[in-house]
C-alpha cells in the first residue's frame, strides 16, 4: 500500500473539511463574536467534540480495527462475512449503552454543564439555564457520532478511507447553512440555531456512512446483545484505550472549565478559535496519518512482516516532521495576521484577534508532538497493547492539570494552551522511548538524516515570515477577496521559502523530485 497516496486521499478530504470549518468559524465570529453566547455554545459543543475525538478518531477505532482486520484476514474463516458478524456483535452491545448514556446525560445536563463551565464566572441563573438548554440540544450528537465511528472503522479496514474522511464535511456544511440562513441580530438566537445544527449533522453523517457501507457490501443487522469472547476482548481493549484518549480530552475539558470559570467572558472563545487554527494541520496530517497507519501496520504485523511495519512507521514520522515543523513555525510567527484575516469581522474586534493569536502561539509550540502521538500510538494499538498509551496519557493529563493551575493566572488565556503543549510533548517522549526500548521502533538512517535538516528549513522560513509579514498586514483587514489574496500570498511565500531551504539543506533531494515526477 502507498502510504503517501492514501494520506493524500484522506488529507485532501480533511483539507476540504478544515477549510469549510474555518469558513464556519469565520461566520460564527462575525455573527456571534466573543462573549457569553459564543462561550455557552462552545461549552455545549465541547461534550460532542470530546466523543467525536474519543470514538471517531480514538479509542473505538484503535480497539475495533485490528480485531476486524483479523477476522477478515483469517484464512480459516469466511473473510468479510466474519468481520461483518463481529461488527454486528459489537453494535449489539454499543447501541444500548449509547441509548442509556444519552438519556442520562439529558437528565443530568445541568450538573454536566456546570462541570464543563464552572457556571461561567458568575452569570445569572437565566443565562446559565440558556447554556444548559444548548447542552441538551447537542447531546444526541454523542450517540450518532459513536455509531458513525463503528461504520467508519469498517470502511477504513476495507481501505475505503475517503468515505469516513468526508463525513465531517457534512457537519461543517450544516453549521454554515444554519449561520447563513438562520443568523439573528441576537447572538443568543444564532448560537441556539448552531446547537440544533450540530445534532442534525450527526444524523446526516450516520446516513452517509450507512449508505457507503451498503454500497461496499456491508449491511449490519440489529441483534440482541451478544456477550461472547470476541465482544469481551473488544471491551478489554476498548476501556484502556478510552481511558487514554479520554485523558487527552479531559485535558481539554479542564482547560475549558478553568477558562470559563476564572477568566473573562470570551476567553473560551479565544482558546477555541486558536485551537481550530491549530487543528488545521493536525487534521490534515495527524488524523490522516493515524487513519492510514493503524490498519496498515496491523495488516503488516498480522502477516509477520515486522520490517515493513518498521519502515511504515519511519516514513510516517518523516511525513509528520516534513509537514508539521513549518506549520508550527508559521502559526507562532504569523498568528495575528492569520487570525485577523479569518476571524476579524463584525462582532470579533481587534482585541479578540490579538488574544486569539496569543493563544494560538502557545498551542502551536506543541503541534509536532500532537501529530507524533498519532504516528506513534499505532505501534502499540496494532500489537493490541492499549494499556501503555493509556498509562502515558494519564501521566500527561496530570502534567496538563499542573500546568493549567500554574499558568492560567499569570498567562490568562495563553496558560491552558501552553500547558496542553507541554503535556503532549511529555506524552510523545514516553511513547517514543518505550517503542525504542522494546525494539518496536528504530529511526533509520533516512529519518535521522532528514529530521534536523527539516528543522533548519523551518527556522529559515520563520525568519523570512517574521521579516516580511509587515508588508502584507495592512491588506488583512479589507474585503474577503483582499484578505484571501493577502493570506494566500503569505502562505505561498512561506511554502516557497521552506521548499527552497529544504532542498538547500538536503532535507529534500533531487531523487525525491524525480520520484514525485514518476508517480505523477
Amino acid at each position: 500500500m502507498n502510504l503517501g497516496k492514501a494520506l493524500a486521499g484522506v488529507g485532501g478530504l480533511t483539507l476540504a473539511s478544515r477549510i469549510l470549518g474555518l469558513l464556519r468559524d469565520s461566520l460564527f465570529a462575525r455573527f456571534v463574536g466573543a462573549g457569553f453566547a459564543s462561550d455557552a455554545f462552545l461549552i455545549a459543543f465541547r461534550l460532542p467534540n470530546m466523543f467525536r475525538a474519543l470514538f471517531a478518531e480514538g479509542a473505538f477505532a484503535s480497539a475495533f480495527i485490528p480485531m476486524f482486520n483479523q477476522k477478515v484476514a483469517d484464512k480459516d474463516g469466511d473473510g468479510l462475512q466474519a468481520g461483518i458478524t463481529f461488527a454486528e456483535q459489537a453494535l449489539s452491545v454499543l447501541l444500548p449503552v449509547l441509548l442509556v448514556m444519552t438519556v442520562i446525560l439529558e437528565v443530568f445536563a445541568w450538573p454536566v454543564t456546570f462541570a464543563l463551565s464552572g457556571k461561567f464566572n458568575g452569570v445569572s441563573h437565566e443565562q446559565f439555564g440558556y447554556a444548559v438548554m444548548l447542552s441538551r440540544i447537542t447531546i444526541p450528537y454523542l450517540m450518532l457520532i459513536s455509531l458513525v465511528s463503528l461504520l467508519g472503522g469498517i470502511l477504513n479496514s476495507l481501505h475505503k478511507f475517503w468515505v469516513n474522511a468526508a463525513a465531517p464535511i457534512l457537519l461543517n456544511l450544516t453549521l454554515i447553512v444554519a449561520l447563513l440562513g438562520f443568523h439573528n441580530a441576537d447572538p443568543l438566537v444564532t448560537a441556539r440555531n448552531q446547537a440544533i445544527g450540530v445534532s442534525v449533522s450527526g444524523a446526516l453523517q450516520l446516513a452517509w456512512l450507512a449508505w457507503a457501507c451498503r454500497a461496499n457490501g456491508v449491511s449490519l443487522r440489529l441483534r440482541r446483545p451478544v456477550w461472547n469472547p470476541d465482544v469481551k476482548r473488544l471491551l478489554a481493549l476498548l476501556w484502556p484505550a478510552a481511558a487514554g484518549a479520554g485523558a487527552v480530552q479531559i485535558n481539554l475539558v479542564i482547560s475549558t472549565a478553568l477558562a470559563a470559570s476564572l477568566l473573562a467572558h470570551g476567553s473560551v472563545t479565544y482558546i477555541y478559535m486558536a485551537d481550530r487554527l491549530n487543528q488545521l494541520p493536525l487534521g490534515l496530517i495527524g488524523i490522516g496519518l493515524g487513519t492510514v497507519l493503524l490498519p496498515t501496520i496491523s495488516r503488516q504485523l498480522g502477516g509477520g512482516d515486522e520490517a515493513a511495519a518498521m519502515d511504515t512507521q519511519n516514513r510516517g514520522m518523516e511525513l509528520a516532521l516534513l509537514l508539521t515543523l513549518p506549520a508550527a513555525v508559521a502559526l507562532v510567527v504569523c498568528g495575528e495576521p492569520i487570525a485577523a484575516a479569518l476571524f476579524g469581522y463584525g462582532k470579533f474586534d481587534a482585541e479578540d484577534v490579538r488574544h486569539t493569536a496569543e493563544a494560538l502561539a502557545a498551542f502551536s509550540l506543541g503541534l509536532p508532538s500532537y501529530i507524533l502521538v498519532k504516528v506513534l500510538t499505532p505501534g502499540y494499538y496494532a500489537r493490541q497493547d492499549t494499556r501503555t498509551p493509556v498509562r502515558y496519557a494519564m501521566i500527561s493529563m496530570l502534567v496538563n492539570l499542573a500546568g493549567n493551575l500554574a499558568l492560567i493566572v499569570p498567562l490568562q488565556h495563553m496558560g491552558p494552551p501552553l500547558a496542553t503543549a507541554i503535556a503532549s510533548t511529555v506524552n510523545v517522549a514516553m511513547l517514543y522511548f518505550t517503542l525504542v526500548r522494546r525494539g518496536h521502533f528504530k529511526a533509520d538512517g533516512r529519518l535521522r538524516r532528514r529530521a534536523w535538516r527539516l528543522g533548519v528549513a523551518a527556522a529559515a522560513m520563520g525568519v523570512v515570515l517574521w521579516l516580511g509579514q509587515g508588508v502584507l498586514t495592512p491588506y488583512l483587514h479589507g474585503s474577503w477577496m483582499v484578505r484571501g489574496g493577502a493570506l494566500a500570498a503569505l502562505v505561498s511565500a512561506g511554502s516557497l521559502v521552506y521548499g527552497l531551504a529544504a532542498i538547500v539543506s538536503g532535507a529534500f533531494t533531487r531523487d525525491d523530485l524525480a520520484l514525485l515526477r514518476r508517480r505523477r
